[in-house]
């Protein structure tokens, strides 16, 4: 089975052993893969009850819960990861879900889809349609997505909000993007710290 890039990242971002907590952790692949890889103590939250079920399947600890609602039952700097990888355009007060996790966690590891692809652009704009890609595969109204964003979106949103960034990240379809991310990546891994 191979292992899709972004959790990849996750996964070397990751020291060995570290105390984590996903949020929106879906069925639990990036779970499992920092258990088994990394030897790291891996919690989830997860709104989708049919994924909690899959996490439990695999011997992962979940909590079935909306992570909207913030993270008031865990104290400060109790993980040293805090990951929303592919859940931050899915949720409505990214303000608050950011700043609990750089509470929660002394790092906060954020991936997200961007929608400024060259082929999103030139689907929008020649055809007038909002695109489908692999990144963002839903038709409008199916999506779970709330908010578009680009790379170039979440910079500007981290500078007004003085978010620091330790490291930032572009990946392709099957690779690292090196140049114009917010033109050819097709999604972007960030780590923040307060």
């Amino acid at each position: 089975m191979s292992i899709r890039l972004d959790h990849d990242i996750i996964s070397r971002i990751v020291a060995t052993g570290s105390t984590v907590l996903d949020l929106g952790c879906g069925n639990g692949e990036l779970m499992f893969l920092l258990t088994s890889e990394k030897g790291a103590i891996v919690q989830g939250i997860e709104l989708n009850v049919e994924a909690v079920h899959r996490c439990v399947e695999k011997g992962l600890a979940v909590f079935q819960g909306d992570i909207e609602s913030g993270l008031a039952d865990y104290p400060d700097y109790s993980f040293d990861y805090v990951i929303l990888n592919q859940s931050m355009q899915e949720v409505k007060k990214v303000d608050f879900i950011i700043e609990e996790s750089l509470r929660v966690g002394k790092q906060v590891i954020i991936g997200f889809p961007t929608f400024a692809h060259y082929r999103s652009r030139f689907t929008l704009f020649f055809r007038g349609i909002s695109p489908v890609t692999s990144s963002l595969p839903y038709l409008w109204y199916e999506t779970p997505n709330v908010r578009f964003l680009s790379v170039n979106d979440f910079k500007a949103f981290c500078r007004e909000k003085t978010l620091k960034i330790r490291l930032a990240c572009y990946l392709g379809k099957r690779v690292v993007i090196k140049c114009w991310p917010n033109l050819f990546a097709t999604s972007a891994i960030f780590i923040l710290t307060s």
